[in-house]
């Protein structure tokens, strides 16, 4: 059996779990275009990309 690869979706900062649905979601108000991209899994290159790096903050204070 392949194991699914990983989307960048599940390392991206607004991908969170939203706890009222029981599932992630996307935090970024996608246009009609977008969100068929995210929904069909073809969104290759999102501009609202951004790691999910928890130690940003504490990189950037040294």
């Amino acid at each position: 059996m392949k194991k699914k690869a990983q989307s960048k979706c599940e390392s991206c900062y607004h991908y969170t779990y939203d706890e009222d649905y029981g599932y992630y979601t996307c935090q970024i108000d996608l246009d009609i275009d977008d969100m068929e991209r995210f929904l069909t899994d073809t969104f290759r290159h999102c501009p609202y990309y951004q790691y999910n790096d928890e130690y940003i903050i504490v990189k950037k204070q040294n």
